[in-house]
């Protein structure tokens, strides 16, 4: 029983390593176009949401300020309107805030102030819609009792 011999595509001859090499050329242009497009919008996307949550936060912290501010005895609620928008100028851009809105209600049972902070963020990127919040807080106003 004789075995096949299988055939090389070059005959039997001996292929030099540089024509190997030469096949490859030029992959690595389409290795970094192709990753880029996957990459790029992945670290927008993690951008936009750190950029969300940090100016979120910032605006959670002004609204709670300016309550407890509002809340104090002897202040009314443009106190802590006033105190919200001070700092939130220092920290955020004034165009991403809508509006700020201080008004007296009900905190658990008791008279309070609440502050609300109408917010929007911008799409990072060349696409995607932009994202509207609200942020609310609340405090206990003093009765000096």
């Amino acid at each position: 029983m004789q075995l096949a011999r299988r055939r090389s595509p070059t005959g039997g001859r001996a292929v030099p390593r540089v024509a190997a090499v030469r096949d490859e050329r030029g992959s690595a242009v389409v290795d970094f176009v192709l990753v880029s497009m996957l990459v790029v919008p992945l670290f927008l996307g993690i951008l936009q949401v750190g950029l969300y949550l940090y100016v979120r936060n910032t605006i959670v912290a002004a609204a709670s300020e300016g309550a407890h501010y509002a809340a104090v005895l002897n202040r009314e609620p443009a106190d802590g309107e006033a105190r919200t928008r001070e700092l939130v100028d220092g920290v955020v851009n004034d165009q991403l805030i809508d509006s700020v809105v201080a008004e007296e209600t009900d905190v658990a049972g008791q008279p309070g102030v609440r502050v609300v902070v109408k917010a929007h963020m911008p799409p990072l990127g060349l696409w995607g819609p932009g994202i509207d919040f609200s942020i609310e807080g609340h405090a206990v106003k003093e009765t000096g009792e």
